[in-house]
């Protein structure tokens, strides 16, 4: 009998009449549950995550009128480019999405195992353990963003012609070598130093919420089956707080890598959309990103600590 402690769980199957044993080491299961639950936060989500990127795009009109809300150009999309539109992008977003939070968690799972062990992280360590996971993950997967960012910026006849629309990638490989030959290196890791001041920050104070609430959340009151309510109830809390904290260096992400070549540093992009936008425009999408980035969150900690369970190995 093999005991939970070791290493590596082994797994049967039968080929041809003998059993073969198959080794899973735990951080590679800590990467294949954090995929799986990224594929099914990205598929739900997506439309938010475009609008969130159409809204702080637009341009200002000259005479401050004509201010579009999320609900107005949900229905724009939806009419100009049929309910199918809400996905553009959806394929960078699982390109980027399945490797990168796979990365996330075998990330976070490895430094927890490394340094805690078996128990659960102060607030400050779990800062460190969000920011730290997160800041490998983002580099490793900065240059799919870039594509997904401008993928979805594409295809609003009206206001995204001058903007994106000069974007026409056929394929996620074919934007990747198109941006390397047009804009070197630095086109395709344009926006890092937003990312990551977005993305870090980010899984930072979420994880630090999320465990602090989930120590102070009524387990022994509840249902066992419904612990996963539990926990998606203490991700809600921690992703608004933190996606709040953290909208300002997502817009100028945004706007850095739509265009690369007139943003040439962060402090230009925030100088300029000051001055284009004013204080609120730092805020920007600010409703979808908060609905998306917390429902993604919640939704991916929910499934990967229960495959983790499921698993046998704790997350």
């Amino acid at each position: 009998m093999i005991q939970k402690s070791t290493p590596a769980v082994l797994q049967a199957r039968d080929v041809g009449g003998k059993v073969e044993f198959l080794v899973m080491h735990p951080v590679l299961k800590a990467f294949v549950c954090g995929s799986i639950s990224g594929t099914c936060s990205t598929l739900l989500f997506q439309p938010l995550d475009l609008l969130k990127t159409r809204l702080q795009t637009l341009q200002p009109c000259v005479n401050g009128s004509g201010h579009v809300g999320m609900v107005t150009l949900l229905f724009k999309v939806v009419r100009t480019e049929s309910i199918l539109g809400l996905w553009k992008g959806v394929s960078p977003s699982f390109a980027r999405c399945i490797p990168g939070v796979g990365i996330y968690f075998s990330t976070f799972y490895m430094i927890k195992q490394r340094f805690l062990l078996d128990r659960s992280p102060t607030a400050l360590e779990s800062v460190f353990l969000g920011g730290t996971s997160r800041t490998i993950a983002v580099v490793c997967m900065l240059p799919i963003t870039v594509v997904k960012t401008r993928y979805e910026a594409c295809g609003f006849t009206s206001v995204f012609d001058l903007q994106s629309g000069r974007y026409g990638y056929e394929s996620i490989h074919g934007a990747l070598r198109n941006i390397y030959r047009s804009e070197g290196i630095q086109g395709l890791f344009s926006g890092l130093t937003a990312t990551l001041l977005r993305d870090a920050p980010f899984s930072g104070i979420y994880l630090m919420f999320y465990t602090q609430t989930k120590k102070i959340a009524p387990y022994d009151q509840v249902d066992p089956a419904l612990a996963p309510l539990v926990n998606f109830g203490c991700g809600i809390f921690a992703g608004i707080l933190a996606s709040l904290a953290t909208q300002p260096a997502d817009v100028i992400k945004t706007h850095v890598q739509l265009s690369s070549e007139k943003y040439l540093q962060t402090r230009q992009a925030v100088a300029l959309i000051f001055r284009d936008y004013g204080l609120a425009g730092f805020f920007r999408g600010a409703v979808p990103r908060a609905l998306r980035r917390t429902l993604m969150a919640a939704v991916a900690w929910t499934v990967y600590e229960q495959m983790m369970y499921k698993m046998g190995l704790k997350s």
